[in-house]
């Protein structure tokens, strides 16, 4: 089949990559109301995420490389969202 058009790559950074990557695994999640990612502090769903970035990360960067950001995504995403007022 011949197709006339490129796909569009839905991730162009490794940063979307990994957040991605952690959405899918159930890592993360959006905030409904403001967009923000939030994190659901699911260690079974952090583990199934390295694991695949260890096994399937981008042909461009090392395993290392990919579960290293992986990690950064994750420590710079608290489970809460900034805009949402707190619980009492």
């Amino acid at each position: 089949m011949l197709m006339t058009k490129e796909r569009p790559r839905s991730n162009r950074t490794l940063r979307g990559w990994a957040i991605h990557l952690l959405q899918e695994a159930g890592a993360i999640h959006e905030c409904e109301e403001h967009g923000w990612a939030k994190d659901r502090a699911d260690p079974h769903a952090r583990e199934r995420a390295f694991e695949t970035a260890r096994q399937d990360h981008p042909g461009s960067v090392s395993a290392d490389e990919a579960v290293a950001e992986v990690r950064d995504v994750l420590d710079s995403i608290g489970d809460t969202c900034p805009e949402c007022p707190p619980d009492r």
